[in-house]
């Protein structure tokens, strides 16, 4: 009996409604330990070579991880996979809440969809048993009245819905999956992926909970977790949310303004954590079983954007997006548009990030109100932000163009738009600036899904937390404006162990190499308590090594070279204003990163994983030409 999972992935054709379960054995779940390696794997086995991502041959594979559903701080994790409809490559997001958890007590540790139904459904998991049903009622509907139906329809108030949105079923190319209408797997595209096989949900529910090796010490090391959580470096993001960061950022001219032009924005107070704690917040939100209750949950009652609790409230990517990318400073605005995202299933990354490119390029005479619906897209517009909002989920006028993202639409617009683009591989960038922290825009570069914030440790990290570094071998600090060889193997080397998070599932929050609640030795405690497997951190950064080969295999399938591992030209140009005033990045010293990086990662000199390299991490079933 196995400890941690159940031993069983659902598989889903939707062509024909048949439902198949698959019982690998043991020495895979050790091998790839769940969520991304798991969802790269089945797309890698079976996703033909250049397929059309919003087509019935994509493979999109929900995934969970060893430790899911224990009782544990950070575990309630889940992973989508899927080739991209934003890059073509490979897509890859994560969400939290208590849908992970839920579906692994369903009694399935991944679901991979297969195909596209002749009409709408939506997959209905609980206790073992599944089923898909009719879901044409729910077409067209908002997330909250979607999971209002369902849990009705269900007669089960405690049901967990993952779903695609009104984005998703108009083919926004950046939609979100999301849940408690809250958690968004929102990076990739993947809600559009999901639509485009009409699959409108997955519904959870069951009491099939995995067993456990060491119950009492799991129960130890959680109490340890909630214990020292007040002591530990996340205790403001508990209180503040996310966005308690953005004091910090802006301080050290890494807050990202007008589209990257600056690291410093005068409104800046206006959507900090605090203030928001002291004006709209009404309460926090947990993941289940977690200690920490980061989500925020804010409420308007004034003005004519009521913003309802049941939709969550911004984090700090959200309110740096929509905020001072846009050079707005209006934070009730802020919390509807991240109200409008969770309703249509929006990434609110990509989203706010392309209209704020888009300000850029009117505020530049590139484009004019004939363009735009006649909307004045000045930056500090909130009203034109939030209509440009509405207008992308439903794909009407304007926002049919923005639904592309700012890349491919800058692609069609031309007139030196594609200048004013700040995005890799098609994915607009988050908002930590890797002008001031260096290794960040290597990873942005080389990382398989386009730039991410959570693939790497950024690198103030390395100088305050030598004892947590020197547990993953890192024990050289380097300033945080240098890249040299040392700076570039604590990249590759965190990328590792970020990259074993997103498989094992665990929140990026709670475990990690530096400010986490855990450290990376308890991570790997945890999971031998979980399963019982004798597991040691070099295992665990294999783990990570494996899953970050299969996501750069697949790209190497779809004709990615070293060519599409750049930054965007803003990257170069200096920031005007603050602390960081002339501050820009060379090409030549990513350039030169990049081949130090390719040869530590045993990459070829376009970055291509050699067959060496694959066969020492047992992926040499991998065929490039598949």
């Amino acid at each position: 009996m196995p400890y941690g999972y159940h031993g069983k992935i659902l598989h889903v054709y939707l062509d024909d409604q048949r439902l198949e379960v698959e019982e690998p054995p043991e020495a895979f779940y050790r091998t790839y330990m769940g969520g991304s390696a798991f969802g790269a794997y089945y797309l890698l086995r079976h996703t033909p070579k250049n397929a059309d991502p919003l087509g019935p041959e994509n493979t999109l594979t929900l995934a969970l991880g060893v430790l899911t559903g224990a009782p544990i701080s950070g575990q309630s994790r889940l992973t989508a996979v899927a080739k991209s409809p934003s890059s073509g490559g490979i897509g890859d997001s994560q969400s939290g809440g208590f849908f992970p958890a839920e579906m692994k007590f369903a009694g399935f540790d991944a679901a991979v969809i297969h195909g596209r139904a002749e009409r709408p459904l939506y997959l209905w998991l609980h206790d073992g048993q599944a089923e898909l049903r009719p879901a044409e009622h729910l077409w067209g509907k908002t997330t909250g009245v979607v999971e209002d139906i369902l849990k009705n329809e269900l007669g089960d108030e405690k049901v967990q819905v993952l779903q695609t949105g009104i984005a998703g079923e108009n083919g926004v190319r950046y939609a979100a999956m999301i849940s408690m209408a809250t958690r968004a797997n929102g990076r990739t595209g993947m809600g559009a992926v999901m639509a485009s096989k009409n699959l409108k949900a997955v519904v959870v529910r069951g009491k099939k909970r995995p067993a456990i090796a060491d119950k009492k010490g799991l129960n130890e090391h959680a109490r340890w977790g909630a214990k020292n959580f007040p002591e530990s470096d996340i205790w403001g993001m508990g209180l503040y949310g996310t966005a308690e960061v953005v004091d910090s950022q802006n301080e050290g001219g890494g807050l990202p303004t007008r589209n990257w032009a600056s690291g410093t924005f005068e409104g800046w107070q206006a959507l900090d954590g605090k203030t928001m704690a002291n004006t709209i917040l009404t309460g926090r939100e947990t993941c289940y079983a977690c200690t920490v209750r980061c989500k925020r949950v804010v409420e308007v009652t004034d003005g004519e954007h009521p913003v309802e609790p049941r939709y969550g409230g911004p984090e700090y990517e959200t309110v740096s997006t929509f905020g001072s990318y846009c050079g707005v400073d209006d934070l009730k605005a802020v919390a509807y548009a991240n109200q409008l995202c969770n309703m249509y299933g929006l990434d609110t990354i990509s989203c706010g990030a392309t209209i704020a490119w888009a300000m850029d390029c009117f505020e530049r005479g590139l484009l004019t109100t004939a363009d735009t619906d006649g909307l004045e897209l000045r930056f500090g517009n909130a009203e034109a932000m939030l209509a440009l909002v509405e207008k992308i989920a439903r794909r009407e006028g304007f926002g049919d163009l923005l639904a592309e993202g700012s890349a491919r639409a800058a692609q069609k617009i031309g007139r030196g738009t594609e200048e004013l683009v700040v995005a890799v591989k098609n994915q607009e960038l988050p908002a930590h600036m890797p002008q001031v922290k260096r290794s960040l825009g290597l990873i942005y570069a080389v990382n398989p899904f386009g730039a991410d914030h959570q693939s790497s440790e950024h690198d103030p990290s390395y100088n305050w937390y030598p004892e947590r570094m020197a547990e993953i071998g890192l024990t050289d600090p380097q300033p945080n404006d240098v890249l040299n060889e040392e700076k570039i193997r604590f990249a590759l080397t965190t990328q590792y162990l970020y990259s074993a998070l997103d498989s094992v599932n665990m929140c990026q929050f709670v475990f990690g190499p530096s400010w986490h609640l855990y450290s990376t030795n308890q991570l790997v405690e945890a999971i031998r308590l979980v399963t019982g497997w004798e597991v040691d951190v070099e295992e665990l950064l294999r783990v990570g090594e494996r899953r970050l080969n299969l996501l750069r295999a697949f790209n190497a399938r779809e004709g990615f070279t070293r060519a599409d591992d750049k930054l965007p030209r803003k990257m170069f140009q200096p920031l005007k204003g603050g602390p960081t005033d002339g501050v820009a990045l060379t090409e030549e010293e990513i350039e030169t990163a990049k081949d130090m990086y390719y040869r530590m990662a045993g990459w070829d000199e376009n970055g291509v994983p050699t067959r060496g390299k694959l066969a020492e991490l047992g992926l040499e079933w991998i065929e490039f030409n598949h």
